[in-house]
């Protein structure tokens, strides 16, 4: 998770990584992850939100300097890793959540605190709305270090997710947000790992995917390029860091 996101506020015009199937470090006894999405997503049109994600990949994908041994650590339905233009991409998830295989995405299914990745192998890491479901801090850097150790020199890792600063009245709407970030935590957090921040947007995409409008990649594509919207409407950062 995510996707995990922030499901609950309101959007003028896109979807935002918000819309992706959260994906869950370790379940919390008692909550019925499959249920508790089911029901964030109930009114979420797939084919319009994998649209749209699109978009953010590619936008993003360059913004990393194009790598092409890509890992999605938290891929659920796999929105950004299935569309990420990379030569080779991994996911990993707590659970399947469908077939991304099929899509060429070598999967790994399992905590990703516990999985076994590839030592300095992935030039390109993509995190989104998966932090803030951590149970402390310390797993935050763990999962940090973790990721580093499986970066190749010079690799990027980009990081996205809801900044408590501008949402902090529907945070904790979502029953699995535990940990607060803010963008300037989350900077503390990359170089206490051992990245090199290369460019952080306090405010980047809408905290949540349901608007007045339908998603639309036309519409997104002319968000993503046009920061003075980020500003205003912008309640994720987005950092990228070098390993």
């Amino acid at each position: 998770m995510r996707i995990y996101p922030a499901n609950g506020g309101s959007v003028r015009f896109m979807t935002p990584p918000a819309s992706r199937l959260p994906s869950v470090a370790a379940p919390t006894a008692g909550l019925n992850y499959e249920r508790l999405y089911e029901y964030r997503f109930r009114d979420v049109d797939q084919a319009s939100r994998q649209a749209v994600w699109r978009e953010i990949a590619r936008y993003v994908h360059a913004r990393m300097d194009a790598p092409q041994r890509v890992l999605d650590p938290a891929a659920g339905r796999g929105e950004f890793i299935t569309a990420v233009p990379a030569a080779e991409r991994w996911g990993v998830d707590l659970v399947r959540q469908g077939d991304l295989e099929a899509a060429g995405v070598s999967m790994i299914i399992g905590d990703i605190r516990d999985a076994e990745l590839p030592q300095a192998y992935f030039d390109g890491v993509f995190l989104s709305n998966f932090l803030e479901h951590l149970p402390s801090q310390d797993a935050v850097a763990d999962v940090l270090g973790k990721l580093r150790d499986a970066m190749t020199p010079g690799g990027r890792i980009a990081v996205m997710g809801p900044n408590f600063r501008y949402c902090a009245g529907e945070y904790f709407d979502c029953a699995d947000h535990t940990v607060i970030l803010t963008h300037v935590s989350l900077a503390e957090h990359l170089y206490a790992a051992g990245f090199s921040l290369t460019s952080l947007a306090p405010r980047f995409l809408p905290y949540s995917f349901r608007g007045l409008l339908p998603p639309s990649p036309r519409l997104t594509s002319t968000y993503l390029r046009s920061p003075a919207l980020w500003r205003v409407l912008g309640k994720q950062f987005l950092a990228i860091a070098r390993k």
